[in-house]
């Protein structure tokens, strides 16, 4: 018993093998051989001690080596998934296409009305507001389009985060509201809120998803798609000043407006039903516009181009009826020359969608530029006094406005990803609307300090915002392509 329990803790106090079996311990005598060898040869011992410490030096550095061989296999990985997708687009089919109708819908009910402002703009300044200056009428309608454009810097990111549907469906229920109120509307202030507040707000949630939803359908064929649904602006351009003036002296004011309501809420409520995103929000997408998009040097000219474009644009839309009065047309022929103006510009934004595929968008813009000026200048300066110049000029400056507005989008586009487009639109639009804020009145009051109330100031005034325009547009296009005419852009 007693050998026993003196040898249990010299055990205890030994090594343990790999099974966890206790080791004796070395005797005295294997002891004093180490020691021995160790002072026989320490060179030896030495190089034994380095090639153990390297060995274990060696294993850290491998495990070192795969902890980071492994982080950087993470890391590809991480990139990977977020490399962007090369996004597929239908470019067709009953789906896309129906969308396309829906957007038609909607910028008939919208842009259509935006085409009817200077039918409006006429009528209330010769019978509600009759006391008030054209300029002081302008701002009406300026805020109208201002607030058309402005809020899209909101709506354009929503749209990129949430898609269309509480969009366009807000959009429909203050067009039915404000198209209904419109009619009841009797003092300046009246009209302020209701067309330029209400309607405005209404135009802006209808017309940016429209286009916008397009982009999720259409690469290749976006130009075409674009164009007809755009067309849709050209035809209520054309179906509302009609229906306008076959009702004001049957019905009155309230009720033609009333009808031209009932019309748009019922084409509002259809899109409602067929305007659908398709593509999923970008990862890190926000609810809110980015102004930094703006240092993109290309991005900045178009949108220069595109705000110096809209300015000049809404002037004839605006003055184009007054005009007619004011070179003695009757109040009939003012209404019908905006019916063929709108015609025209029916032509124009469906027709170019289909080369601006071919030469691209921005080729195509520019060409449609060089006609405004050509219109402006060469044709309403100079002979718009006769029936003869001021119908040429609406069918000239019809088609080519109605390309502009068709194809401004599609430049815009040219310029980001699909998913980011409704920011990006939404940014220049925002910019635009200031031109549309100023432009009818600054115009109205070109008109009251030219001699004898006349037009060629104005005229003047149209023709070199959009030899600007023209300078803009081609000074990004240089910058993107250079200076070959023959690049696709």
């Amino acid at each position: 018993m007693e050998e026993k329990d003196a040898a249990g803790p010299a055990a205890d106090t030994g090594q343990q093998d790999k099974n966890g079996r206790a080791q004796p311990e070395p005797s005295l005598q294997e002891e004093r051989a180490v020691d021995e060898s160790r002072n026989l040869n320490p060179v030896l011992f030495v190089v034994e001690s380095r090639a153990q410490k390297r060995q274990g030096d060696n294993a850290g550095s491998l495990e070192a080596g795969a902890a980071v061989a492994a982080a950087a296999a993470a890391e590809e990985e991480e990139e990977r998934e977020e490399e962007p997708v090369e996004e597929t687009y239908p470019e067709g089919g009953a789906r896309a296409w129906l969308v396309v109708l829906g957007s038609w819908m909607a910028l008939v009910a919208s842009l259509g009305l935006m085409n009817t402002i200077g039918v409006l703009q006429s009528y209330v300044s010769k019978h509600q507001l009759a006391d008030r200056s054209e300029g002081t009428v302008g701002w009406i309608f300026s805020v109208y389009t201002f607030l058309s454009f402005f809020l899209g810097l909101y709506i354009g990111p929503v749209f990129d985060k949430y898609g269309p549907r509480w969009l366009v469906a807000g959009g429909t229920a203050l067009l039915a509201t404000g198209t209904m109120l419109l009619g009841s509307c009797v003092e300046y202030w009246h009209f302020m809120l209701v067309f330029g507040l209400v309607n405005g707000a209404a135009t802006a949630l209808l017309f940016t998803p429209s286009i916008a939803a397009i982009g999720h359908w259409f690469r290749d064929r976006r130009g075409l798609a674009t164009g007809v649904a755009s067309s849709g602006g050209g035809v209520g351009g054309v179906v509302f000043p009609l229906l306008l003036a076959s009702l004001l002296e049957r019905v009155g004011f309230a009720w033609s407006v009333r009808a031209m309501g009932l019309v748009s809420t019922a084409l509002a409520v259809g899109a409602n039903f067929l305007i659908r995103s398709r593509l999923p929000a970008e990862r890190g997408a926000r609810a809110r516009p980015d102004p930094r998009i703006l240092r993109d040097r290309a991005f900045a000219l178009t949108t220069l181009g595109i705000f110096l474009m809209e300015f000049g644009l809404f002037i004839p839309l605006g003055f184009l009826p007054l005009y007619a009065r004011a070179q003695g047309f009757d109040e009939a022929f003012s209404f019908r020359i905006m019916t063929v103006l709108n015609a025209a510009s029916v032509v124009g934004r469906a027709l170019p969608g289909w080369w601006a595929d071919i030469i691209g968008p921005a080729n195509a813009n520019i060409l449609a530029i060089v006609q405004s000026i050509v219109a402006c200048l060469a044709v309403w300066w100079p002979a718009g006094g006769t029936t003869a110049g001021i119908v040429v000029f609406a069918v000239l400056f019809g088609f080519a406005s109605g390309t502009n507005i068709s194809l401004a989008p599609l430049c815009i586009g040219r310029l980001c990803k699909t998913q980011n487009y409704g920011r990006y639109y939404a940014t220049t639009y925002t910019i635009v609307s200031f031109a549309c804020l100023v432009g009818i009145p600054i115009a109205g009051n070109i008109v009251g300090v030219t001699e004898g109330g006349r037009y060629w100031g104005l005229i003047l005034f149209t023709g070199l915002l959009y030899c600007a325009s023209l300078v803009a547009f081609v000074a990004a296009r240089v910058y993107v392509v250079g200076w070959n005419p023959l690049v696709v852009f």
